[in-house]
């Protein structure tokens, strides 16, 4: 993505608008040449590039286009009547395709009230376990490359994850709470300096709707602290999450460390960049590779 200039007005690439649309770039050249669905903009070097809107519009484009709605059609319907097909995509086609890329627009448009639609029109249709496995967390997924190849801003991200880390909270406190002390028991936790908590919220949620005891310490959990936790708290599985490998953090050398400091205990843990690490890990740990592998796990500890 092109530098932002003082105003936090993003100026994004073609190949941003492709990675984000699905479009091609030649194809979106076709639109601009032959309908003038967008205009690309020029820096004081001539540097081609698009803005927020032009990005919000060819998204909105994209979508309807994959529902059938030809672009020649489509050119000739202004920007409200564009939203408003978008908004009745999003109600009467409620596929998980399209509400992916319904959620991608909120988070580019910062939209808080299509989010909102979006995750209640399919927790109505699906349940809000099944929103989590098979919308919020491929969303999420597909949010983590984009942001890793620096198509979208920290801003966007972290707008979104607030949006997301709020209802997983709600979900988690109208969950069950009646377990007693040999309930078994999750301690929770983000390594120190990690400070991304969505997939671990996801799994929070999903071991207590199971009926496991969770303790919840959060984000950014310094090592030598984890330990004073657990001489208080006794626990049978340490989960912790690796999002980024920005903070310095050696995750194999981590993962080595945390096994043999607590040898009793099963350790469980999730990292974006696992299959580009080579290395062994000791017996007693598990690396999860998703939500829908997490739930596999639940059903057989």
């Amino acid at each position: 993505m092109i530098a932002e200039d003082k105003y936090f007005m993003a100026h994004y690439s073609i190949k941003d608008l492709e990675k984000l649309s699905g479009i091609k770039a030649h194809t979106l050249r076709i639109w601009e040449k032959r309908y003038n669905l967008v205009e690309p903009k020029r820096t004081s070097t001539n540097i081609r590039y698009y803005d927020d809107d032009a990005l919000r519009k060819v998204l909105n484009i994209a979508l309807l286009n994959r529902n059938g709605l030809k672009i020649s059609h489509i050119a000739e319907l202004d920007e409200s009547e564009i939203s408003c097909k978008v908004t009745d995509l999003a109600i009467e086609h409620p596929d998980i395709a399209n509400q992916v890329d319904n959620l991608v627009s909120a988070m580019v448009e910062f939209d808080e009230k299509k989010f909102d639609l979006i995750l209640n029109n399919s927790t109505v249709l699906r349940g809000f376990e099944e929103t989590v496995l098979h919308l919020i967390y491929p969303f999420f997924e597909k949010v983590g490359v984009l942001w890793q190849t620096g198509v979208i801003n920290p801003a966007q991200e972290h707008f979104i994850s607030n949006l997301i880390r709020q209802k997983l909270i709600v979900a988690i406190d109208k969950l069950d709470d009646n377990m007693g002390e040999d309930t078994r028991r999750f301690i929770m936790f983000l390594p120190e300096g990690e400070l991304h908590e969505i997939s671990l919220l996801f799994f929070y949620f999903l071991a207590k709707k199971r009926g496991f005891n969770v303790l919840y310490l959060g984000q950014s959990v310094p090592f030598k602290d984890l330990s004073a936790v657990i001489k208080v708290r006794k626990c049978d599985f340490l989960l912790t999450s690796f999002s980024s490998t920005f903070n310095g953090l050696d995750i194999s050398e981590y993962i080595r460390n945390m096994a043999d400091t607590f040898p009793e205990l099963r350790l469980f843990f999730s990292s974006f960049d696992y299959e580009n690490m080579k290395h062994s890990f000791p017996k007693n740990t598990t690396r999860i590779k998703n939500a829908f592998h997490f739930t596999e796990i639940l059903s057989n500890i």
